[in-house]
């Protein structure tokens, strides 16, 4: 059954870092039009708008696959020192802490898109392009739900198995 939620969870820590890739190749490609067009005297419109509503999918749509693999900064100068259960416990500290982070970033969020949109009626946009925010406000809540369960199952996989289902961590 685990392997099951966890094959169906990686599926979508997969997409989710498509799409950041997604908004990697578009924020590049932005810029490289812009600074080219600025040499020519004619700048691309909207480049800044575009790049900030791209790095939203970049961070956001590449943090559930960084968490998977263990690719955040990890100061680890004393962890060959303390025993297995201390290094379990910040694990499983960082895991939950991390997936309440997350959890909670999607519910404000959320209460933020029906608060502006449909008790107040307001569409954000952007200031350039009227870029509206809803869909990378939408992309936000979806990316750190899939954050926050790639986080419950490592938790899950650390009380079942004592591994911390990273990677690239060294004591997995």
């Amino acid at each position: 059954m685990l392997a099951t939620v966890n094959k169906g969870a990686d599926w979508l820590i997969r997409l989710s870092a498509l799409l950041g890739t997604i908004g990697l190749l578009v924020a590049v490609t932005v810029i490289l039009v812009d600074v080219v067009g600025r040499f020519f005297g004619s700048p691309l419109t909207g480049a800044q708008d575009m790049t900030q509503m791209a790095m939203v999918l970049i961070v956001f749509g590449g943090m559930a696959l960084c968490d998977k693999i263990g690719g955040h900064v990890n100061v680890d100068l004393f962890e060959g020192m303390m025993p297995r259960w201390l290094i379990w416990a910040g694990d499983f500290a960082s895991a939950l802490i991390g997936m309440i982070i997350f959890a909670g970033i999607a519910w404000t969020t959320w209460t933020s898109v029906q608060l502006m949109r449909f008790q107040l009626g307001v569409i954000q946009k952007t200031n350039i392009i009227d870029l509206q925010f809803d869909w990378f406000k939408g992309f936000i809540i979806v990316a750190s739900i899939i954050t926050a369960l790639g986080m419950f199952l490592r938790l899950i996989t650390l009380v079942t198995t004592g591994d911390n289902g990273q990677a690239s961590k060294g004591h997995s």
